[in-house]
This record gives C-alpha cells, sequence and structure tokens, in this order.
C-alpha cells in the first residue's frame, strides 16, 4: 500500500502543489502592486488624480500589498498542507 501511495499520490501532490504556488505568487505579484502604488502617486502629482481618489486607491493596494507580503511569506516558509 505504500509503494502505491508513492507511486501514484506524491506525484499528484507535488504537481497540486506547483500549481498552487505559481498561482497564487501570480494573484499576489508584490511587485505589481508596488508599481501600481507608484503609478497611482505619479497620476496623483500630475493632476490626473483628486487627492480622494488617490488616498482610496493608495489604501487599496496598501492592503492589497499586506496581503501578498503574507501570502509569499507562507510561501517561503515551506509549509505545505496536504487534506485527504
Amino acid at each position: 500500500m505504500i509503494v502505491i501511495d508513492d507511486l501514484l499520490f506524491r506525484p499528484i501532490v507535488g504537481l497540486a502543489n506547483t500549481l498552487r504556488t505559481t498561482a497564487l505568487d501570480e494573484l499576489y505579484d508584490v511587485e505589481e502592486i508596488q508599481d501600481e502604488l507608484s503609478e497611482n502617486r505619479l497620476l496623483y502629482e500630475l493632476g490626473e488624480r483628486s487627492r480622494e481618489e488617490y488616498e482610496e486607491t493608495r489604501d487599496q493596494l496598501e492592503a492589497d500589498l499586506e496581503v501578498a507580503e503574507e501570502v509569499h511569506e507562507w510561501l517561503s516558509s515551506g509549509r505545505v498542507e496536504v487534506k485527504r
């Protein structure tokens, strides 16, 4: 039974973990959010965004950045939970 688990189950778990990690990495892209924060600031400084729009967007992006950093920290910790 252990041999069957090793041959059939582990490759599937490995593939699932790789797909999950890749998806989370792209969904929570820290650099992209930082670029959006910079772009938001630039648009405000150029007068293309009102102060209210700027602050609202900044607050949302900062919250997104915090979540993205937590996700990347979780991914880099190597903790993997597999539920059967």
